[in-house]
């Protein structure tokens, strides 16, 4: 199986130390250290080198990591085949976003378990690039992710349509109007998701197509969770850019309103991706039927 050396390198870079990895692997540092050492004289490279006092990948660390990765991922891949093939249990690993945590995409893998029998589902939640890495080193299954990217390793099915919104509180001024001026979105308080998310980058796409720059806006608060953003606006502290499909259950419940910004038609996929390896079609369909069923209840 999978040399355990393999797994000490791993950890010190997800760590980012000797001492970290040495800990969390119930192992000696310098048995750590050792592994890490004998590695590079394997295949006689340099892994890691230290800039002010960090462990930095070398480019051919980086390459070896990877393929760490992907061992390690394919061992473990085969060992759930192999509990499935006794348990008659099918396990999934799914990666979403942080954004799919706020709308019904996990409400409708919890249905999608409640209603068949010999189906378990573990949701990771990362950021877009890390769940296509995972997906390539086999952590995951599947990634739910919006949009597509160029690798012809991946294939994707597609989940749904999705547009980027203002969400405002129903009590604030724009609440109920047909459509809002950039002009205007210029002169309010904005909470917006973190600039590596997928959602403020198609926002800021948008902006410089218009030359405009996300300079030009108020931004007060920038946070990680939409969850938080979606209270904070509906208690008036500010408004915010959101996929609406993360709105649903608060326009359901009248807790916010949602209004198009002119000039600005950000649309996007949803889409499920998969190894070309991947094999389960059928149950990609399941999940994408569950999820329709889900979409209705808020409409």
């Amino acid at each position: 199986m999978v040399d355990p050396k393999l797994y000490s390198l791993v950890k010190v870079h997800e760590s980012g130390s000797f001492v970290a990895a040495a800990k969390q692997l119930s192992v000696t540092q310098p048995a750590v250290s050792q592994h890490v050492k004998a590695l590079e004289g394997e295949l006689n490279v340099r892994i890691f080198e230290r800039t002010n006092g960090k462990l930095v990948l070398t480019k051919q660390g980086e390459m070896v990591v990877r393929c760490a990765k992907r061992m390690i991922g394919l061992e473990n891949a085969l060992k759930n085949e192999l509990e499935n093939s006794v348990t008659n249990v099918e396990h999934l690993t799914i990666g979403i976003t942080h954004t799919a945590e706020s709308n019904p995409i996990a409400e409708a893998l919890a249905k999608y378990c409640a209603e068949q029998r010999g189906i378990s589902i573990k949701i990771i939640t990362d950021t877009i690039s890390n769940l296509y890495e995972r997906l390539r080193s086999y952590e995951l299954d599947i990634a739910i992710v919006e949009g597509r990217i160029n690798d012809a390793g991946i294939r994707y099915l597609m989940l749904d349509t999705d547009y980027l919104v203002l969400a405002v509180s129903p009590n604030h001024p724009f609440a109920g109007r047909s459509m809002v001026t950039l002009g205007e979105l210029k002169r309010e308080r904005m909470i917006l998701r973190l600039p590596t998310s997928g959602t403020t980058n198609l926002f800021v796409a948008h902006l410089e197509s218009n030359n405009m720059s996300i300079s030009d806006f108020n931004v007060i608060l920038e946070v990680d969770n939409a969850a938080t953003i979606k209270d904070l606006v509906r208690r008036d502290f500010g408004v915010s850019i959101l996929p609406r499909s993360v709105c649903l259950d608060e326009l359901k419940k009248s807790k916010i309103s949602v209004v198009p910004v002119e000039n600005l038609s950000m649309m996007r996929e949803v889409n499920i991706a998969y190894r070309s390896d991947f094999s389960q079609l059928e149950l990609l369909k399941n999940i994408i039927r569950s999820y329709n069923e889900t979409v209705k209840i808020y409409m």
